[in-house]
C-alpha cells in the first residue's frame, strides 16, 4: 500500500469523491446524448439542430464534454 494515503486517509477519500463525481458527470452526459438522439424532428427544429447534428453529437464519447458541461 501506499504509506502517504495511510497516513493521509482524508486524500483517498477525496480521490475517491473525486473518481466518483467524475463517473457520475460521464452517466449524465451519456443520458443527454441519448436523450438528443432520441429527439423526433419537431423538437430538433424547435431546439435549432438538425438530425446529423444530433446524431453526431451522440456519437461522441462521454469524455468529450466542453468543460463547461462539467462544472
Amino acid at each position: 500500500m501506499n504509506n502517504a494515503l495511510i497516513s493521509r486517509p482524508g486524500v483517498a477519500a477525496y480521490r475517491f469523491g473525486h473518481g466518483f463525481a467524475r463517473l457520475i458527470r460521464m452517466a449524465e452526459i451519456h443520458r443527454q446524448r441519448r436523450a438528443l438522439a432520441a429527439l423526433d424532428q419537431h423538437a430538433l427544429d424547435d431546439i435549432g439542430v438538425t438530425r446529423t447534428q444530433a446524431q453526431a453529437e451522440a456519437r461522441r464519447p462521454v469524455w468529450d464534454a466542453p468543460e463547461t458541461w462539467c462544472s
